[in-house]
């Protein structure tokens, strides 16, 4: 900067001023310094001038698998409000793995991150996030609450959506409505299955056990509990699969066994209409939750000490053709 100023007859803070944007220069003088920064190829040490401010301007973002399209949908907008405040983001998967989570946590406050979103590994222990967020490390959550950690989250209405989908089932006409979901220790999967219980029973329906199955998302688990479900004394009508890795499989399946049955998925899927009839559907806002988030740690690194809020964002139903097909 020395050199810069030199070349360009002005002082020090001048340059400053110029390489930050700061008002308080006129137009020749800044034309002049921007000629010198060119001319020595001048470029700004952004490393002093954040340690100066005691921050790193990075975000760390722990999350189940950025190849899926939820998660990858709620990366980019994560990135993004990082980006208008100057940060870059940094991106783990954490395969739905406690210890994973938990090193790649610990590793992001390692290398001085400023901040943390996270969305929790089934069954972690969030206790472990504690010093860190002592030491200053601002934490949020996403997706699905914390434990053993009070901290700001942000969620999506999985009963309230979950319990909307089953209705429109039920205003249908379906009596006999499965429920195909994930893990029953997923926060969310746990969620959706109490909004599905919940409509049926307002709708006075039995609900049979052949009906609900919980687990792994693998075809082979939704194929054989979707098969399940179809077949015995009292076969289902209709289907609610519990997110969109669910959806795909039981899609899959159900062309196999060449079976109309009326299905809604929660989560929408970037095909959904292309199919025949298209894919009715519960949707979140991946995007949505991940600039409340965004927004929630920025408002922390810029100094808001008030404490922790929950924000859940609605789901909405949208009506394609397949949640639309009467009972068989």
């Amino acid at each position: 900067m020395k050199d810069v100023a030199a070349r360009a007859g002005v002082g020090l803070k001048t340059v400053s001023r110029v390489v930050n944007g700061e008002p308080g220069v006129t137009s020749d003088t800044a034309e002049r310094v921007q000629a010198a920064i060119t001319a020595l190829g001048f470029r700004r040490n952004d490393s002093a001038r954040i340690l100066r401010k005691g921050r790193t301007a990075s975000v760390g973002l722990v999350l189940e698998d950025i190849a899926d399209p939820f998660y990858s949908s709620l990366s980019r907008a994560v990135e993004e409000v990082s980006r208008l405040h100057g940060s870059l983001l940094f991106t783990g998967s954490s395969d739905e793995d406690p210890e994973r989570e938990e090193q790649l946590a610990l590793a992001f406050c390692a290398r001085r991150v400023d901040g943390l979103v996270i969305v929790p590994a089934a069954g972690a222990d969030h206790r472990y996030l504690a010093p860190e967020v002592r030491a200053g490390i601002a934490t949020v959550f996403i997706d699905r609450p914390p434990l053993g950690l009070n901290a700001d989250t942000v969620l999506a209405a999985n009963a309230a959506g979950a319990r909307e989908g089953t209705g429109h089932l039920i205003r249908q006409g379906h009596r006999r409505i499965a429920f195909l979901g994930d893990s029953p220790d997923i926060h969310t999967a746990a969620e959706r299955l109490r909004g599905y219980r919940e409509a049926m029973a307002e709708a006075g329906l039995p609900v049979d056990p052949n009906w609900v199955a919980m687990g792994p998302t693998t075809p082979d688990r939704v194929g054989a509990a979707l098969t399940a479900a179809l077949t015995g004394p009292a076969p289902a009508t209709a289907l609610f699969c519990g997110n969109n890795r669910v959806t795909v499989a039981a899609v899959r399946r159900l062309r196999s066994l060449d079976r109309s049955v009326a299905l809604i998925g929660f989560d929408d899927l970037e095909f959904a209409d292309l199919l025949s009839p298209g894919l009715t559907v519960v949707a979140q806002d991946p995007a949505g939750m991940g600039r409340a988030a965004a927004q929630l740690l920025f408002a922390r690194l810029g100094g808001y000490t008030g404490p922790p809020r929950r924000v859940e964002l609605p789901a909405r139903l949208i009506i394609r053709g397949s949640g639309e097909t009467p009972p068989a």
